[in-house]
Order: structure tokens, then sequence, then C-alpha cells
């Protein structure tokens, strides 16, 4: 196994599997179904999962609870799972299903009692914390806030240390700005921000190549790296492919960390 994780991030949209481009699923395309995904990927030996539904907090919707049962069954990997979620109760009922690891976001702007009880519950290990960083007008990183489509005036610092001192068992970065770009992590940003950040990090947007993980894992000191793009599609036209490193590319390339 190696040592650092590198895990692909799929997005949820009408019940099928979309990569959207700095958030938006109008300049992103369908990337097929999310069952056949899922087999690609327990056939070529992914280690990790991440699932988001992009409709569901935007729209106010329950997680849908169905989707989330057939991909736990189908998938061979520990999976974790955003979007939709407001309750315990939900927490609950994705952990009852079979989802290892539950991830909340815009959720916890309003709510981050909601972190602090789920933490306590179910054991900050399997809550993960999601936050969305945008450029603002002046080129200030500000909280995104992608349920309303605009960003917040918090401290992006300040709000991550209040994620961890909340009982976050992990945190999750990602850049709109650089989400579906593959023009790489904004790696100069990230060292910021996560300097400070004692639980584990994932940052995620913009990943061209396996030198970009390798890259943000030893600059940012971070535990995991995150992509969606550079694992769906080739070529210069982005012909969807789903496809993942062989290990021992990965393994070599880290190694080099």
């Amino acid at each position: 196994m190696l040592r650092y994780r590198i895990i692909p991030t799929l997005l949820l949209h009408n019940k099928g599997l979309y990569k959207t481009v700095k958030y938006s699923v109008k300049k992103g395309k369908y990337i097929g179904d999310p069952i056949n995904t899922i087999k690609i990927f327990n056939d070529k030996g992914v280690d990790e999962l991440i699932f988001l539904d992009i409709d569901a907090s935007k729209e106010k919707k329950s997680p849908d609870f169905e989707i989330i049962k057939d991909i736990s069954t189908e998938c061979f990997m520990p999976i974790g799972y955003g979007g939709g979620i407001t309750n315990i109760e939900e927490i609950k009922t994705i952990f009852q299903i079979g989802i290892e690891k539950v991830i909340l976001n815009t959720v916890l702007l309003d709510n981050i009692n909601l972190l602090i009880e789920a933490s306590s519950k179910f054991g900050s290990q399997s809550i993960v914390a999601a936050v969305d960083i945008k450029k603002n007008f002046f080129g200030t990183y500000k909280v995104y806030n992608s349920s309303k489509d605009k960003n917040t005036s918090l401290d992006i610092l300040e709000y991550l240390q209040l994620l961890e001192k909340s009982g976050a068992g992990e945190i999750y970065i990602s850049s709109v700005d650089n989400d579906g770009t593959f023009e790489g992590y904004d790696i100069e940003f990230m060292k910021v921000i996560t300097k400070d950040i004692k639980v584990p990090v994932i940052i995620n947007g913009g990943a061209k190549d396996i030198s970009d993980f390798s890259r943000a894992i030893k600059e940012c000191e971070v535990s995991a790296v995150s992509a969606g793009s550079m694992f769906v599609f080739n070529g210069p036209h982005k012909a969807v492919l789903i496809t993942y490193p062989e290990y021992e590319e990965l393994e070599k390339e880290l190694g080099k960390i």
C-alpha cells in the first residue's frame, strides 16, 4: 500500500457522473454511470473514492440513499460521501448503509454544531470537513459557498482552525478556480493554509499528472491528494476514459518525496 493516498473525486448530478469546470456543470461533461465507473476503479485497485452529490445541497434535497446504497454495495474500497447532509439521522443512515466517511461542507457554514455532534457520536476519524475556496474580485482567496454560488467573508485559515477545533478528523480543501483546468494545484497558497493544520488534509483541484501529486504532498505536507479530470479524461480532446495510474508508477513518483 502507498504511504500517501491518491483519491479520485466523483461528482453526482442527475444520478449520473459529471466532471465540472470551475464548479460549472454547463462547462463540464457527462462521464457515465456511477456503478460502471466504480467497477473500473475496483479493477484498477484504487484505495479510496470520494462521491459528492453536487445537486443535493444546492437544491436543498436530502441525500439519495438509494444511489448511496448502490454505490456502497458495488464498491470494494473505502468511500467518502458528501451532499445534502443536514442532520445526525442522515449521517447515521449513511454509515448504516456502509459508507466509511461522511463529508460535510456548506452545512457547516451555518451549523458548526453538526460537526461537533457528529464527531462526538461517530468518531472524528469518520467525519471529513470540506472547504471550497475561490478568489474574490481582488484576487484574495475566500471560503466559497457552493450551495449559493458565492464567496463568503470568512477568513480561510480561521475557518480551517475552527473545523479542526470542532472535531473534523480530516479536511478536504478544493479550489474552485482550478477545478477541471489541468493547471495543477495552487501549491503556493495551499502551503500557507495547511502548514498550521494538525489533522490530515486532502487537497483537490487542477491536477494534470502524477507529478502534481508528489509536489503537493512534498511542499504542502498533506496526507492525501484528490483529482477528478485526470482520472476520467484522456488526450487533448478530453475523451472520456476512466483510468488510474499503475501502482508501480505511483510508487516510483511518490518515492521522490
